[in-house]
């Protein structure tokens, strides 16, 4: 019989990115968080595993390319769907002291239609070993998508598969919405792994500890929860206990784009090679650390990081 490929799948909108560049020109690149985890994952993960990323695109040239660009990385887009006459959502990064804001223009994007097919999902989602999804996915969909993909989340982790959830809150997407703690309660209960940031925490569901975040989406199902909070570190729950994870200082604060993309992927490929989840979190930091340092979502990492 042939030898199963495990398979890394990261679902959400892979966006035109804008940045600044030397004499006011902009630079145009493809990022997106859980994009930018599938990403780091690719870097990260032996060879063996498949790295995967579902989402939905138009039929237009920006959507070629960055399809291509997927493929380039190393990147499996398989499962992204093309929908005629659609694009993909676009952002523009400022950044101010490392710090970055971003501008989006992403109303028409083709990734909103990602979960509207259920098929679609369960077909690319049947082999996942391990999915990773965050708030921006669920962010971008309609009431009736989250459902649905929350269904097919639901399916996986009754196979087996390890199913993390990221948080990562961004207000515009909510606004007018009311129902954003309960949908976040929601997807913790098809997950196996939170990791959520104390900041979005705190806007979601108003003043929280660490531990009341952990306690909150532990009591959803989640077996591990890990509570970052910047430069402090971040904080490890599981059934060993609590365990806080000193944060690594960065060679020089450059940009802190993908932080959180890249400490996911750090932490779940480690989590997949059958390490600890506090061994893991201390991996991520330093993998986080080093991509602060440099400009950009996407950037190289040393070779002493990479599997």
């Amino acid at each position: 019989m042939p030898q199963l490929v495990p398979q890394f799948v990261a679902i959400g909108e892979c966006m035109v990115e804008l940045s600044e560049a030397e004499g006011g020109l902009l630079r145009r690149g493809f990022a997106g968080d859980t994009f930018n985890t599938a990403y780091y994952a690719r870097k990260l993960l032996p060879a063996a595993w498949t790295v995967s990323y579902l989402s939905a695109l138009g039929d237009d040239a920006l959507s070629t390319q960055m399809l291509a660009f997927m493929t380039e990385s190393g990147i499996d887009a398989s499962p992204v769907r093309r929908i005629a006459g659609k694009s993909p959502g676009l952002y523009m990064i400022s950044l101010l002291n490392g710090e970055r804001s971003f501008t989006y223009w992403r109303d028409t994007s083709a990734a909103r239609q990602l979960a509207d097919d259920p098929a679609h999902l369960a077909q690319h989602l049947a082999k996942a070993d391990v999915i990773h999804f965050s708030g921006i996915t669920l962010g971008i969909l309609t009431p009736a998508a989250t459902a649905t993909l929350l269904d097919a989340l639901r399916n996986a982790t009754a196979r087996g598969a390890r199913v993390s959830f990221d948080t990562n809150y961004r207000p515009r997407l909510w606004q007018g919405r009311s129902d954003t703690a309960d949908i976040y309660l929601r997807a913790a209960g098809v997950a196996d792994i939170v990791l959520p940031g104390l900041d979005d925490e705190i806007s979601v569901f108003g003043p929280s500890t660490e531990a009341d975040v952990a306690g909150r989406y532990r009591a959803q199902g989640a077996s591990v929860v890990v509570v970052k909070d910047g430069a402090k570190g971040a904080t490890v729950f599981d059934a060993a206990g609590a365990h806080h994870v000193p944060a690594v200082t960065p060679r020089v604060l450059a940009d802190t784009t993908a932080a959180g993309d890249s400490f996911a992927a750090a932490f779940l490929t480690r989590i997949a090679g059958g390490e600890t989840a506090r061994a893991a979190a201390s991996f991520a930091a330093r993998v986080a650390a080093e991509v602060v340092s440099q400009k950009g979502a996407l950037v190289p990492l040393p070779a002493e990081l990479k599997a």
